[in-house]
């Protein structure tokens, strides 16, 4: 199995400033009431991640948490295999597809100045309109599908409703094979280039996205991420709210997906920041067991 290449990441802050635009508040309430667990969940790591983030998810049927302790290699999830919409969580992906085309092509590497601006502004900054512009570029709906059969995430696909990034289908776990096939290597899909340079953007999202996964904490301790949140005002008009990442160092080294869907935007991020903080806190008292 590859190490992980070195990149630059983000360290977790002692809090989140808010979101800000309108295009990311708009139609939102005020931040739901999110269940807390006891505050000193008992017993194994792993029936306290269940007592944990099962207190937070009751009542959420429309839930799916995924864990994974790289230093024991132990997982565990909640409604792992649940299906739902990728939202900005598809650009990883994008990016993925963008970095295959241009070694395809035999073009500039890692991707070409214009591509390589998009990839920085869709992963940092999660910027639609780069993502509009890489998604046709690297491929679309083909190249999507292709890139989950080589990473083998079999519930991960492209709409059939809609050639769109944004309404691209995948479920906790799959998140979770591709996030330990980026840190860890384990795949012939991506270069090892390509994994250092796709980590080294999801370590530098702009502050007021590390909501969920980078939800808060130490300057100690580093992150790769990317989260993603949509209305889906066409269907059921709820949010799809996710965050994926690796978090790493103060003794920790832990990949985190996880996935809902929401009356509001605040909502979605109120439970993922919980889920989030919840998760480091139990990890960082012990290593999950198989």
């Amino acid at each position: 199995m590859i190490a992980p290449l070195p990149s630059p990441r983000f360290s977790r802050r002692a809090g989140l400033s808010a979101l800000g635009g309108a295009l990311l508040l708009a139609g939102c309430s005020n931040a739901a009431s999110v269940p807390t667990p006891t505050a000193s969940p008992t017993g194994s790591i792993r029936d306290q991640l269940q007592s944990a983030i099962g207190t937070i998810a009751a009542g959420q049927d429309k839930l799916g948490v995924a864990v994974l302790d790289l230093r024991s290699g132990a997982s565990w999830n909640l409604r792992g295999d649940w299906a739902c919409q990728s939202a900005s969580m598809a650009k990883p992906m994008i990016v993925s597809m963008a970095l295959r085309k241009a070694a395809a092509d035999k073009l500039q590497q890692p991707l070409p100045p214009e591509q390589d601006a998009q990839a920085n502004k869709a992963i940092k900054n999660s910027d639609n309109d780069a993502a509009d512009a890489l998604w046709p570029w690297a491929g679309a709906r083909p190249a999507y599908d292709a890139l989950a059969k080589d990473l083998k995430l079999a519930n991960t696909h492209s709409a059939p409703e809609k050639d769109f990034w944004s309404w691209t289908w995948t479920t906790p776990l799959d998140q979770l094979s591709f996030m330990h096939q980026l840190v860890k290597g384990d795949t012939t899909a991506l270069t090892d280039a390509q994994r250092s340079y796709l980590l080294g953007l999801m370590g530098q999202v702009q502050d007021d996205q590390t909501w969920g996964v980078g939800f808060p904490k130490s300057g100690t301790v580093q992150v790769e991420m990317k989260n993603g949140w949509v209305q889906f005002q066409s269907t059921d008009n709820l949010w799809a709210v996710n965050s994926i990442g690796h978090v790493s160092g103060d003794g920790r080294d832990y990949l985190l997906t996880m996935m809902g869907r929401y009356p509001s935007f605040d909502a979605g991020k109120a439970y993922c920041n919980a889920i989030g903080d919840w998760v480091f806190r139990i990890l960082g008292s012990g290593e999950l067991q198989k």
